[in-house]
């Protein structure tokens, strides 16, 4: 009898300790092979403590997850962490009682994160200008040139030597085609690739105001000499069909993946999902660059996600917030996640242990997107690109290449127009959100984005 007692009070004191674990509610956008790699992470987390629970939920896109999140936390149910991508930066820092800065949330919980411990690249655009991280970076990749090496080898060209420059392209595109490649170069995301990081590369202003980052009454001046040129070039091979538009995600992915177009320019966390899927050799390389340009290549640009506080919380909530990003953004931790996943490593450290162990002598590849993020400091023009309404600007982009490649707008006039119509948003963003007035809610703002 006394024994079956002792258990029975056990299992009480188990279930009492569980229940008064806190918990931490953390809403993504991952699903699929990568939702399944955090939600490890999460339940690893969960496992090394026992005051916390760190729960997850998926919300469906970018987008989605961010107008909910941000719904919810106006009605006192959000969550206490939202995974939020990089263009909705700007969204997130305007309403700025909607959201706590990490820096702040570590600190108050006795957990520390250095900012320069972080690549440059990465930190110096989810932080304020004094170098204090507001979000936690961490689904972050870089765009970077795949290429097929089976169709090089067909071709007669060395599988072993990729094009570095633009100007190099025509050549390997022609041999391609004589081999039979109907496509010869094609890319995923066009706004973020061929203009917001070829601004960023050639270390070139997409916007006045330090890209946004130095304030909202940025201007966009990405209609330059240089990317009105390199419009210019990609429209040329459209008409030869050297450059092949796929679409304005990721179809272009697709088409590499079937073998029908030999080089592609995506995401480097594309490679994960390249080497399962590819039935072929495929290569990794630095993206092109233009190399009459004084000071190129610079540095790439980031793209991916970063992980916000929500405001409202109780105390010993945001504790548990903050030894929960303070375990993410342990070196072992970021390092076993670019392995996995094929997202950069955001902190040196998590680099470093890396390649210490080997892992870039087996997939060399997957260093160029971490070797483009470090070849040069950050500039005024390279911190990154943080614009209101960022996701429509890159719609109305979109819209004016799409005429530019289908041969009726010159391009630059679509690059002309595509900035007068993006700055047309930037001046509403900037009088919806200006000092002293109720802003617009983020949520607000992204359900009418829908809508339109």
């Amino acid at each position: 009898m006394i024994p079956r007692i002792c258990f029975a009070w056990l299992l009480a004191l188990a279930a009492g300790s569980a229940s008064a674990q806190q918990e931490i509610r953390f809403w993504h956008a991952m699903g699929g092979a990568l939702g399944e790699e955090l939600n490890a992470f999460v339940q690893r987390f969960n496992e090394s403590q026992r005051e916390f629970r760190v729960v997850t939920e998926h919300k469906g896109s970018y987008e989605d997850t961010l107008i909910v999140a941000l719904a919810a936390q106006r009605e006192g149910t959000g969550p206490h962490l939202v995974q939020v991508y990089e263009v909705g930066t700007a969204l997130m820092m305007a309403p700025r009682r909607a959201v706590r800065p990490v820096w702040q949330v570590l600190s108050e919980g006795g957990e520390a994160i250095d900012a320069k411990a972080f690549l440059p690249a990465v930190a110096s655009y989810f932080s304020d200008n004094s170098g204090k991280l507001l979000a936690l970076p961490f689904n972050i990749s870089t765009p970077i040139l795949f290429y097929n090496r089976d169709a090089f080898r067909r071709a007669g060209l060395d599988p072993d030597k990729p094009p570095r420059t633009w100007y190099e392209f025509p050549k390997v595109i022609e041999a391609l085609k004589d081999a039979g490649v109907s496509c010869g170069y094609t890319t995923t995301w066009p706004s973020w690739v061929l203009l917001e990081n070829t601004s960023t590369w050639h270390n070139q202003d997409f916007a006045t105001r330090d890209n946004g980052l130095g304030g909202l009454d940025a201007k966009l001046v990405f209609n330059t000499h240089l990317m009105v040129r390199h419009v210019a070039m990609l429209s040329s091979w459209a008409r030869a069909t050297y450059f092949t538009y796929s679409g304005r995600r990721v179809e272009g992915e697709a088409r590499f993946l079937k073998g029908e177009c030999a080089l592609l320019t995506a995401a480097s966390s594309s490679a994960a999902e390249l080497r399962r899927s590819a039935g072929f050799d495929f290569g990794e390389a630095q993206l092109p660059y233009y190399d009459d340009i004084k000071g190129a290549p610079h540095h790439s640009l980031i793209g991916g996600g970063a992980l916000w506080v929500l405001a409202g919380a109780k105390a010993a909530e945001y504790r548990g917030v903050a030894k929960f990003l303070a375990f993410l953004a342990k070196p072992e931790m970021q390092a076993e996640w670019h392995q996995k996943t094929g997202y950069v490593p955001v902190t040196r450290a998590a680099y470093e242990l890396t390649r210490n162990s080997g892992f870039y002598a087996k997939r060399p590849g997957q260093e160029f997107a971490i070797q483009q993020l470090l070849l040069n400091s950050p500039t005024r023009e390279s911190r990154g690109i943080r614009l209101g309404d960022f996701q429509k600007i890159r719609l109305i982009i979109d819209e004016e290449l799409e005429k530019v490649w289908d041969g009726t707008k010159p391009p630059k006039l679509a690059l002309d127009d595509a900035a007068e119509r993006g700055n047309v948003l930037l001046r509403r963003f900037e009088a919806d959100h200006r000092a002293g007035a109720e802003p617009e809610t983020p949520a607000r703002t992204l359900r009418r984005a829908h809508r339109k």
